[in-house]
């Protein structure tokens, strides 16, 4: 456990998320969508819906302010949105004020989640649950310390644990 962090961002995940530079996108998908083929790496948060992830994830990313949008979900072919779209409309408002999710039909955002970076695989069981987020930068003026600690000066190793 962590002070200040959504327990629901695991250790993966977290990693995952501090690697993504400025710009790449993590894709946050339903249950019913082909997370493991479409990811180039692939995060599962069964159990837990795709809102509940979308705020724990927004909790610690901002999302790219240096681009005209920096959310995206699909539009399903029955009605230009689902209940989940609304909510994920007022959790992005609530964490990036200003923002506002853009839509998506067919193949741009099918394309769009392959070319992510990260793809989170939740248990959200409502149809067309999917969101693409871009990571946006935390400027200078940011209360996080900028600093390397003494004991790892080029502190960017990612080592993957022996099978």
């Amino acid at each position: 456990m962590l002070k200040g962090i959504d327990p629901l961002l695991g250790p993966e995940l977290l990693r995952a998320l501090r690697a993504m530079g400025h710009g790449d996108e993590i894709a946050i998908v339903d249950a019913n969508y082909p997370a493991e083929t479409h990811g180039q790496r692939c995060v599962r948060a069964d159990g837990h819906s795709a809102t509940t992830m979308l705020g724990a994830i927004l909790s610690v990313l901002p999302l790219d302010r240096m681009v005209e949008d920096a959310a995206f979900r699909p539009v399903p072919p029955d009605r230009p949105a689902h209940p989940v779209h609304d909510e994920f409309d007022t959790i992005v408002e609530t964490h990036e004020p200003g923002l506002s999710v853009r839509t998506l039909r067919g193949a741009a955002f099918y394309d769009r989640v392959k070319a992510a970076f990260l793809v989170v695989a939740t248990g959200e069981r409502r149809l067309y649950g999917n969101i693409v987020l871009r990571k946006g930068v935390i400027d200078e003026d940011a209360k996080a310390p900028l600093h390397r600690h003494a004991d790892a000066p080029n502190a960017c190793r990612f080592e993957k644990a022996a099978p």
